[in-house]
């Protein structure tokens, strides 16, 4: 009864556990759904305030925007406004630059103009008073200049790599003197023409070629070069030199000298006469120790040994050189073979200055024979004085060549009126001689000795006798001493007497040379001051 009891107490005990834990459970419930109720409240009304102050700060951003915009605008519209002001005014500068700019060219042109009518005006001058041409060539700065061959510190060599003469102009040559302790002082020389370190051989032989058109004018034409050792002379006159092979190369003709170039626009110039009226002749010559050697001369075996020859004066008061070889040539080609055999004996020294330091002076001469009839022989003149001094001169020698032809015309005439057209035939000689002195030396600076020494010995007493002859004439003294050097006799003709002559100084730019370049300028403003009288045809 008792086991029964406690089973009835456990069950009802165990109802009542499930009551209660169901009714727990139903008042959790209830407390969770208030809690969940109270957080959504409380959610919703933050959510509420979060949107009204985020509405608030989207219409604060919106307005201060909006500000912001109007003033960018602004400053846009500023900038633009200041732009299109710019763009007029820039618009006004490019006009008045574009006047500017053609009233500066059109003074140019007419400065230029000017410039070619004062040139062509001081060229009549020349012509008239018989004044020397002075062209000034300065050569670039090269390597030997920096004191080659002598030992210097980096500052020296420093400063020898520096140019003290200049082209100021086309006309003005500008030279920086100075001397330790001293103020710089500049000096200037006017010259017909200047080129500077850049300028080409192409440009230097533009402003050479008109005296060959004066030629075959009638008139003796002489170009020689003058300065110092390694200024650039035999550069300017034959242009660079290829050892053991043919000097003048056609392949690049830009760097041909002035010999090369003359004689080819010479035989252009006679390639537009009548065939047969002219006829060329060649001969090339060194004076060296005051000597003068034929370089074409042959001997009995045919070989070139330079022969030595002489100067005399003809009846006529005119210079000749007795037995001197003339070969006749047909071409500048032939011409140029002959000079480069001549060139082949030329004597040459290395020197600390100039590695092919040229020992005597060259002189090439092309003979050109006109052959002229009578009856157009006193048309050609107006002064009836050149016209009797001109017959008195005419040489009636021909060519082998010529006097065949003429032997064989005179046989062939069949009337008197065809031998008096053959008798009429005569014959001018205008003469181009083309010199490349050697080069005045400093003793000191070439480091010369034994047969160099006496070589230079030689050339600086020739080249003071060239000088002394320029001043003779120039200080118009009743004797010019010609014969105290045998260059400055051999050209007699062409410095005192009827010939265009053109000088080209040729300078070196650096401070080591500034002695011998002060002398060549100087020697070639003596030169310009030479009035010899008109030059008159042949």
């Amino acid at each position: 009864l008792s086991f029964k009891q406690y089973q009835g107490l456990a069950g009802r005990s165990t109802n009542e556990v499930l009551q209660l834990y169901s009714a727990h459970g139903q008042q959790q419930k209830l407390q969770r759904s208030s809690v969940v109720t109270q957080l959504h409240g409380a959610i919703k009304k933050r959510l509420k305030q979060d949107l009204k102050s985020l509405h608030s700060f989207a219409l604060e951003l919106s307005k201060d925007f909006q500000r912001q915009s109007k003033t960018y605008l602004y400053q846009v519209l500023t900038a633009v406004q200041g732009i299109q002001l710019q763009n007029e005014a820039m618009q006004m500068f490019q006009i008045k630059a574009f006047d500017l700019e053609q009233s500066l060219q059109e003074v140019t042109e007419r400065y230029e103009k000017e410039k070619q009518k004062r040139r062509a005006l001081h060229n009549s001058l020349v012509e008239l008073r018989g004044n020397i041409r002075v062209h000034c060539r300065i050569r670039p700065l090269l390597p030997f200049d920096a004191a080659a061959g002598h030992s210097i510190s980096q500052d020296r060599q420093r400063n020898f790599s520096e140019k003290v003469i200049y082209a100021a102009d086309d006309e003005t040559v500008l030279v920086k003197c100075s001397r330790p302790g001293h103020a710089s002082i500049n000096k200037s020389f006017q010259f017909e023409r200047v080129y500077n370190a850049s300028e080409s051989q192409d440009t230097v032989f533009a402003d050479v070629a008109p005296l060959l058109t004066s030629l075959l004018d009638g008139y003796n034409v002489c170009i020689m070069a003058y300065g110092q050792t390694g200024s650039g002379k035999t550069h300017t006159m034959l242009g660079p030199q290829l050892e053991e092979n043919f000097p003048y190369s056609t392949e690049n003709e830009s760097e041909l000298g002035i010999i090369p170039r003359a004689t080819q626009e010479v035989f252009r110039l006679i390639s537009e006469k009548p065939p047969g009226s002219y006829w060329v002749e060649v001969s090339v010559v060194e004076v060296y120790n005051n000597e003068i050697f034929d370089l074409l001369a042959k001997d009995s075996g045919g070989k070139v040994p330079g022969a030595k020859r002489d100067v005399v004066t003809t009846k006529d008061g005119k210079r000749d050189v007795p037995l001197l070889v003339y070969e006749t040539v047909e071409n500048a080609s032939e011409f140029l073979h002959l000079v480069n055999k001549g060139l082949q004996l030329r004597v040459s020294h290395p020197t600390l200055v100039h590695a092919h330091s040229s020992r005597s002076h060259l002189v090439v001469t092309l003979t050109i024979t006109t052959v002229v009839s009578g009856d157009n022989w006193g048309i050609s003149w107006e002064d009836e004085q050149t016209n009797q001094r001109l017959n008195k001169e005419v040489s009636w020698t021909f060519p082998q060549k010529m006097r065949d032809n003429t032997s064989t015309s005179s046989s062939r005439a069949s009337s008197p009126a065809q031998l008096e057209a053959t008798e009429k035939m005569k014959q001018v000689k205008t003469r181009l001689q083309l010199v490349d002195l050697a080069g005045s030396e400093c003793v000191s600076m070439s480091g010369v000795t034994g047969a160099a020494l006496r070589e230079t010995s030689f050339i600086n007493r020739s080249l003071s006798a060239l000088a002394d002859v320029l001043g003779a004439i120039a200080e118009q003294r009743p004797h010019v001493p010609y014969r105290n050097s045998k260059l400055t006799h051999l050209l007699q003709d062409s410095i005192g007497g009827d010939a265009k002559l053109l000088v080209m100084l040729c300078i070196s730019p650096g401070p080591k040379y500034l002695t011998e370049s002060m002398q060549s300028l100087g020697f070639g403003t003596r030169a310009r001051q030479v009035q010899r009288g008109q030059v008159r045809k042949k």
